[in-house]
């Protein structure tokens, strides 16, 4: 087979999975131009169970190496590259325009795509998450083959933490209807060509260039203190995603049912200020660097610039992100957001930024 069909042949049978495995349908945050809220089928966990179950047999049986997908990386990467240039031009050109050419390309038309109950941006992390694991455990499994006498105990850390990065996210999938990407983003080069290239290829980085390297016998005591890390970020961005969907769905709810369900109501407007919301006001954002810095040190490479161009993109992408939230959330909530700012002081760092 030639390997650079290997990311298409992943997309597809993602798609397939994604369209016949049965799902749950779910209302969602954004609503139609009739008012009525979209409706979304949700069935990640399960096709993720499903691929890295056909995946593993495969594997067993012989038919594909388990350290096929690190080997023929680059040629994979190509025959993504591609898929995710051909989906950009099938989903932005024709659509009607809404600025520049190249924009919309880049940005995209579309903010919702439905086809027959599958939802493209639903689609596009699913095969995004689903083929970053594969990623992972293909190049964990070079490694731990390449050094089976002495590998390195961070990269399983690293397989590890991953694995439940991606499990987590699709357990929590309805909370992700309520986030920036669903409510504000479109569909174009950014978000088709970042979840079926960037996404699989990039977010490994670290173990894409350090799966060749000997074990460099990091300490324990340091090796528990990344997995640490690790979690006081996990803590930080799940926690604050699922208390604003917590309360977005019920504002007189305890989140958790411990937190105050405390806000700022200005009119029919409300923002939320208790919680993990009155510590900054984007304080999942800095959960999500401290989880990517975690990856990055357990790997046992500190000095090595290629797992920190993971966490380095986080803050490349939250900090303008935090930003554009910013504006939009002042042109939404009016009075309400400027008096949360004034609360609030913190934009992602408690007492720092």
């Amino acid at each position: 087979m030639p390997w650079w069909l290997c990311a298409p042949l992943i997309d597809a049978a993602v798609l397939l999975a994604y369209a016949g495995v049965p799902a749950r349908a779910v209302d969602g945050y954004v609503r139609d131009a009739a008012g009525k809220p979209l409706r979304y089928r949700l069935n990640g966990l399960r096709v993720f169970v499903l691929c890295l179950a056909a995946w593993a047999a495969a594997c067993w049986a012989g038919w594909l190496r388990w350290d096929a997908l690190y080997v023929h990386r680059w040629e994979s990467a190509f025959g993504a590259c591609v898929t995710g240039l051909l989906f950009t031009l099938a989903i932005v050109l024709p659509a009607k325009p809404v600025k520049s050419i190249a924009a919309d390309l880049f940005l995209g038309r579309l903010e919702n795509p439905q086809w027959k109950g599958l939802d493209a941006k639903m689609y596009l992390y699913l095969v995004g998450a689903i083929h970053l694991e594969l990623n992972v455990l293909s190049f964990t499994a070079f490694h731990l083959q390449t050094f089976g006498a002495d590998p390195n105990p961070g990269v399983v850390l690293y397989a590890a933490l991953f694995t439940f990065f991606v499990t987590e996210y699709l357990n929590f999938e309805e909370v992700h209807l309520y986030t920036y990407d669903f409510m504000a983003e479109r569909v174009g080069f950014k978000l088709g060509w970042g979840c079926l290239v960037f996404y699989p290829f990039f977010y490994c980085v670290g173990l894409w260039t350090t799966a060749h390297l000997p074990n460099p016998h990091t300490p324990a005591p340091l090796l528990v203190l990344y997995g640490a890390l690790f979690f006081v970020g996990w803590v930080l961005s799940r926690g604050a995603n699922l208390q604003k969907f917590q309360f977005k769905r019920d504002p007189a709810r305890k989140a958790f049912g411990v937190l105050e369900p405390r806000a700022i109501s200005k009119g029919r407007t409300q923002v939320l200020t208790g919680g993990f919301w009155g510590l900054s006001r984007h304080i999942n954002y800095l959960g999500e660097i401290l989880m990517a810095s975690g990856l990055a040190l357990s790997l046992g490479y500190p000095l090595e610039l290629g797992p920190w161009l993971y966490p380095l993109y986080y803050v490349a992408l939250l900090v303008p992100r935090q930003l554009d939230d910013d504006r939009r959330c002042a042109a939404k909530y009016g009075a309400a957001w400027v008096e949360y700012c004034k609360r609030v002081p913190w934009r992602i760092i408690p007492r720092v930024y």
